[in-house]
């Protein structure tokens, strides 16, 4: 499992470690307007993943910003990012920050993917910094839990392999 911190202090992360080469596991979580989504709703797409502990804050809202932006510039794929924050929360950072190309995704009600992605912290019940890239076969080919959840995920790299995808 990925060694993760939290202001430099040790966290648990609850669930398994997704690799590259595995199946992206299915998942259930909400969007802005309570409505369930799952994995297959973005079926033929290549999805990135990005994972925030909360969009209200710094980092959290610079690295949405960021992918929001790049988003355009990717052909056929879906970027999600993916908090514990409640729906309405994100709904209104959404509407306030003028984000369109991408989808804010809540976990808070099971914690479904947190626990699928092992990224769901057991200390905070929170969701630890990380990127997925996810071919449009439901194949993850890029990974990167990132080691201390308030520093920057490597947004090209991520960008590199979302767009390089065959």
């Amino acid at each position: 499992m990925a060694n993760v911190t939290f202001h430099q202090d040790p966290v648990t992360l609850i669930g398994n470690e997704v690799k590259v080469g595995d199946s992206a596991p299915d998942f259930k979580i909400l969007t802005n307007d309570l409505q369930e989504k799952t994995l297959a709703d973005y079926k033929g797409k290549i999805k990135l993943i990005s994972v925030v502990p909360s969009i209200d804050t710094g980092v959290c809202s610079i690295q949405t910003n960021r992918f929001n932006e790049e988003a355009h510039k990717l052909d056929n794929v879906q970027v999600l990012t993916v908090s514990m924050d409640l729906p309405f929360a994100q709904k209104r950072w959404r509407e306030v920050n003028k984000v369109e190309t991408l989808e804010l995704l809540s976990d808070h009600l099971e914690g479904d993917f947190g626990e699928k992605y092992g990224v769901l912290i057991k200390e905070l019940r929170l969701l630890a910094r990380s990127i997925f890239v996810v071919d449009s076969n439901d194949k993850v080919i890029y990974v990167e839990y990132v080691s201390e959840v308030s520093n920057h995920p490597d947004y090209e790299k991520a960008l590199e392999a979302a767009a390089n995808v065959k």
